[in-house]
């Protein structure tokens, strides 16, 4: 029981990581542009992160049942991953690299998957859908994205999501710039009055982003703490005799308890609530100079993506879609608008989250679980 205990703990201390490491998903463009205060920012984001962790949980169950296979994994595997997760962020974090926690903790999971299963087993790399192949098209690209598995709910993700982010944040400027010219000319508006207008807008595009990452982002850990729960009902029978105030804790089916939400929930919007500094001087300043038509773009833009994604149960990184976002609107611009180093840096660290954080997972699993048989034999 004490395992179980540790891993929900461990779980909790990364999602309250993750709030204050992603919380410049929501907020640095509209800290960057000025359209709001940092304390302000900060409330709107753990206020909306918050209802948004308790709107649905496609993303949870993505995580805890379709990535690993269940009957490979063990707790100790769980509690490896959440600490390669949690080392990954915080190191990124002193950096300030918005890189993505969802990668952090997907890798993590998939290398000590399988040091505990022995092979890439142990990981559920493509399910396909039943109405892959069915309708053509879009349909079967919906479809591959409703399919199970690491390919479709991770890897691919993670190349179109930041590229989607881009490509879309771009064209939404340019449509926006257009409409505002054609202002000018009939009605005198200048674009530096039209910015107080998009100052008020951020409100609600800051308020969207918010929303969408507590509904995208706060479910990984409520997946893992599931999956945890289940395992120890159904696999280790670590909950057999447990005290009668706490049989909540079985879950012979794996299901997302109400009170997972919640717990889950708060713990993201307090780590919010601490604010992420460094990452959002990275993203609203640093890499590219916002005005409030960009920071409205880059988030509604954000948004969009990330909702598209939560509703077929992708653990999407909301800090990969953001950043793509604000090159983006950066690049309507001038190409050289963009800091394009700082965007390397970046690059790199997306690249090397999921193969540092397996190999993180592997190895504290494979040194844990070599040392328990020596244990066991001794």
């Amino acid at each position: 029981m004490t395992l179980v205990f540790t891993v929900i703990l461990i779980a909790l201390v990364f999602e309250f990581i993750n709030g204050f490491h992603d919380c410049a998903n929501a907020i640095a463009t509209s800290v960057g542009t000025r359209a709001l205060s940092a304390g302000q920012a900060i409330i709107l984001a753990a206020t909306l992160d918050l209802c948004g962790a308790l709107s649905g949980t496609a993303v949870a169950k993505t995580v805890g049942a379709g990535l690993v296979d269940t009957n490979l994994i063990t707790l100790t595997p769980i509690l490896c991953a959440l600490l390669g997760g949690i080392f990954w962020n915080l190191v990124t974090w002193y950096y300030g690299l918005p890189s993505s926690s969802s990668h952090a903790l997907m890798g993590g999971l998939s290398g000590a998957a399988v040091a505990s299963a022995g092979g890439i087993q142990g990981i559920i790399w493509f399910k396909p859908s039943p109405q892959l192949g069915l309708h053509g098209g879009f349909g079967d690209i919906l479809a591959f994205f409703k399919s199970t598995g690491l390919l479709p709910k991770v890897v691919v993700p993670m190349f179109a999501a930041p590229i989607v982010g881009l490509i879309l944040a771009f064209v939404i400027t340019t449509v926006l710039y257009a409409i505002m010219a054609g202002l000018n000319r009939s009605a005198h508006i200048r674009i530096r009055h039209a910015n107080r207008g998009f100052r008020s807008l951020q409100l609600l595009s800051s308020s969207w982003m918010a929303f969408e990452h507590g509904r995208n982002d706060a479910q990984k850990s409520m997946g893992i703490i599931a999956l945890t729960l289940f395992l120890a009902t159904s696999k280790s029978n670590a909950l057999d005799n447990l005290p009668g105030w706490l049989h909540f804790l079985r879950t012979p089916q794996f299901d997302i308890a109400n009170w997972v939400k919640v717990l889950c929930a708060v713990t993201m919007a307090a780590g919010v609530s601490t604010g992420g500094w460094r990452i959002i001087k990275t993203l609203g300043k640093n890499m590219v100079k916002l005005e409030p038509i960009h920071g409205f773009a880059a988030q509604t833009t954000a948004s969009l993506v990330i909702e598209a994604a939560t509703s077929v149960g992708i653990p999407l990184s909301t800090t990969h879609v953001i950043s793509g976002a604000v090159m983006g609107v950066g690049a309507t611009k001038r190409l050289n608008a963009v800091k394009w180093s700082i965007a390397e840096r970046m690059l790199w660290a997306w690249i090397m989250t999921i193969p540092i954080c397996g190999s993180i997972g592997y190895v504290l699993t494979w040194v844990v679980l070599k040392l328990g048989r020596v244990a066991g034999q001794s």
